[in-house]
């Protein structure tokens, strides 16, 4: 299951990780955000122990999209070592999702 990531604890949940992290930037109300929860929802469970999903709400947390200059939602960042290893700006397959978090863990 994917973790609620805020303002207040995405350095230390994120940046600080030891593990690959998929941070999702989205919100309640956008459509092709909760297209994508279902299928992070698998990746954490199938990744446990390897790496993290983190769901970070827009709405309520700004500062971390603004830092990662986040404007369009849904926006996927893979954080390894404190570091973007990939931005997928939109929907995408879970293959996709699969494959770069395959490259990350490498």
């Amino acid at each position: 299951m994917a973790i609620e990531v805020t303002d207040a604890n995405f350095e230390e949940l994120v940046l600080k990780s030891d593990k690959p992290v998929f941070v999702d930037f989205w919100a309640a109300w956008c459509g092709p955000c909760r297209m994508i929860h279902p299928i992070m929802d698998e990746i954490s469970n199938e990744y446990e122990g390897k790496a993290i999903v983190a769901k970070v709400d827009v709405d309520h947390h700004q500062k971390y999209a603004a830092d990662y200059g986040i404007r369009n939602i849904p926006t996927v960042l893979l954080i390894k070592n404190g570091e973007i290893f990939h931005k997928q700006v939109g929907v995408a397959p879970k293959s996709l999702y699969v494959e770069k978090l395959e490259e990350a863990l490498r």
